[in-house]
């Protein structure tokens, strides 16, 4: 009984072993086919970042939210998602290969949070920039400000109540200096005074235009300040455009001929012709001051990429395309390639 228990255990061995030798080859070949998939992808994006030249910037961090040009600094001014802070391009270096962006600004106060929108307002001589929780909170929600020369920050401003659900976005700033601050996540619009201060709090039932989560999935999201002296807004997930007055809360929906679903960050490129970036960017114009709008052009960026934000430099539009890059869609094209597959860099080129 012994003997024979004994054997068959052997064999019971035996056979363990060889099919544990066969799940071995099986793991084998699903970790040969996972690098097969991999090469195959690390290709497909080099094929697809490979179709722009020109000079590339060696990058911090893999995740862009957003960018905008400073005229007076001739520079790229990025914010770094994760890093929760801000860099410095210089996009006009001539006769280099690659280009290092620079860190200028990493706020101690804000470690662990994520930096949105951000943008310069020349005027005063500063940087706005938008802080939040990172996913899956929604607690924290806050705009800073900054010198742009010497990066002293001018005020840290919360934003979010005891116990709101908020999504600090985007930013816009009005010829006084007051900022206005989007929240994706509760469809309103903060007001924030030149000193910090927080104003007041624009809501209205028009900005919820279609019923359902997938409709309000992403809410208010770019916006941009009108020199005529209201703000143009967009709703990413309705594709909607609003007509904001900021004096007295008024909302308009701009009716737009052409899609705007997934528009995410807004530039004013002149007083009739806007920019929203997205999965595809578009070019929007009015002629009766943005009580009716009519998509005239649009850019469709790298197949695995997302247009996240745009600004305008020298009268080119870039749009930066994420989750690492910005992008053109008028004569040039700036953009971070993705950290995955190849280095961490950005890219200036001709479209």
């Amino acid at each position: 009984m012994c003997g024979d228990c004994c054997g068959r255990g052997a064999g019971g061995a035996a056979e363990a072993g060889a099919a544990g030798a066969g799940g071995g080859r099986k793991r084998g070949c699903a970790g040969t086919a996972l690098a097969l998939v991999a090469l195959a992808a690390a290709a497909a994006v080099a094929v697809l970042e490979g179709t722009a030249g020109g000079v590339s910037y060696v990058g911090d961090g893999w995740l862009h939210e957003c960018a905008k040009w400073d005229a007076d600094g001739r520079r790229l001014l990025v914010s770094n998602f994760f890093g929760a802070g801000v860099s410095e391009l210089r996009a006009e270096a001539k006769g280099k290969e690659k280009e290092e962006e620079r860190v200028v600004l990493a706020d101690p106060d804000v470690a662990g949070r994520v930096a949105l929108g951000l943008t310069v307002d020349a005027p005063r001589g500063r940087l706005l920039i938008v802080y939040a929780d990172r996913l899956p909170r929604f607690a924290y929600s806050a705009v800073a400000a900054y010198d742009l020369a010497s990066w002293r920050r001018l005020f840290l401003t919360r934003l979010d109540g005891p116990g709101d659900s908020t999504l600090a976005d985007d930013v816009a700033v009005d010829e006084e200096g007051n900022a206005y601050v989007t929240d994706a996540k509760g469809n309103k619009i903060w007001k924030v005074s030149p000193d910090g201060e927080p104003l007041s709090v624009i809501k209205n039932a028009t900005f919820f235009q279609r019923p359902g989560w997938i409709n309000n999935f992403v809410g208010l999201n770019g916006i941009v300040y009108h020199p005529n002296g209201y703000l143009l807004v967009i709703h990413t997930s309705g594709g909607d455009l609003f007509k904001v007055c900021p004096k007295t809360g008024s909302v308009h929906v701009v009716k737009v001929k052409g899609s705007l679903k997934t528009g995410d960050g807004l530039a004013l490129l002149s007083p009739t012709r806007l920019v929203a970036a997205g999965l595809v960017s578009r070019l929007v114009e009015s002629d009766d001051d943005w009580e009716t709008a009519v998509v005239t052009g649009r850019y469709v960026g790298p197949a695995h990429r997302i247009g996240s934000s745009a600004t305008v430099k020298d009268g080119d539009v870039a749009s930066n395309h994420g989750p690492t890059q910005v992008h053109l869609f008028s004569s040039r094209c700036i953009r971070f390639t993705p950290l995955a597959f190849t280095s961490k860099s950005m890219q200036f080129f001709k479209v």
